[in-house]
């Protein structure tokens, strides 16, 4: 049984299912606490985001409508997913999930995880294809989203490396990466929060383990840190994805 799975998308903004789809699907997988989130508004990245903010609130009304209308069957969560570069504070949500998903470089925003494609040609516009210096800068960020988001959660800390399976593109065991990444957790382990090993990107084909790599779990660990599992699923088919094989990281 899944006890718990806190980050999952509806088609209030990128996902594929309606809030009472996924719930229902919760349900049948056993899940005791589901938790839906909307992606923070960003007027410049309409198209993955909230739309605006009277759609935040009439996500906000809808989830209070499931959490009577299924009460007896699961504990459903509305929490809200904030981008770094959010500029709003949300209100009415249950819980935060503190997440980078752009580099923001010259006052121009760079998508980190929508494609290969469009991750190669940021790089390269914004880092001269430097892709650790772009690691870098992402780290500089995720080391403070907890203070700027308010997040209860922190959100699949290594995204910058979706596309990167095998190293492809770069190397995450060089000093300068290993660096960036263990000096953004020391500066969140102070927090108290919450890791999250992310299956997402599993699901979609692009990881053959969760965010973070093992790595970067154990020096979460030697700092005691704390993590817990997430779907990150835009589907319904996909909560819980792969809890069973992965969930021993969490422990």
């Amino acid at each position: 049984m899944i006890k718990f799975d806190l980050h999952a998308h509806t088609t209030f903004c990128d996902g594929k299912n309606t809030p009472e789809e996924m719930i229902l699907s919760a349900i049948d997988k056993g899940v005791e606490t589901m938790g839906l989130l909307l992606h923070s508004y960003l007027s410049f990245y309409p198209t993955g985001s909230c739309k605006s903010l009277e759609h935040e609130q009439a996500f906000v009304k809808e989830m209070a409508t499931l959490k009577v209308k299924y009460a007896d069957k699961i504990k459903v969560l509305c929490g809200i997913e904030m981008e770094y570069f959010s500029p709003h504070e949300p209100k009415n949500f249950d819980y935060v999930i503190g997440s980078v998903h752009f580099f923001k470089v010259d006052g121009k925003y760079y998508a980190i995880d929508h494609s290969p494609k469009i991750f190669d040609e940021s790089v390269k516009e914004a880092f001269n294809g430097d892709y650790l210096a772009a690691a870098e800068d992402y780290y500089k960020n995720v080391a403070d989203v907890v203070r700027a988001t308010n997040a209860d959660i922190i959100g699949h800390f290594d995204l910058i490396t979706k596309f990167n399976e095998n190293n492809i593109r770069f190397d995450t065991s060089h000093p300068r990466y290993v660096k960036a990444a263990t000096d953004a957790i020391d500066a969140l382990i102070p927090y108290n929060k919450p890791f999250e090993i992310n299956t997402g990107a599993i699901s979609r084909g692009y990881r053959l383990e969760p965010y973070p790599s093992k790595k970067l779990v154990d020096y979460i660990k030697s700092k005691g840190g704390k993590l817990i599992m997430s779907s990150d699923s835009h589907h319904k088919d996909n909560i819980g994805f792969k809890f069973d094989e992965w969930s021993f990281l969490a422990e």
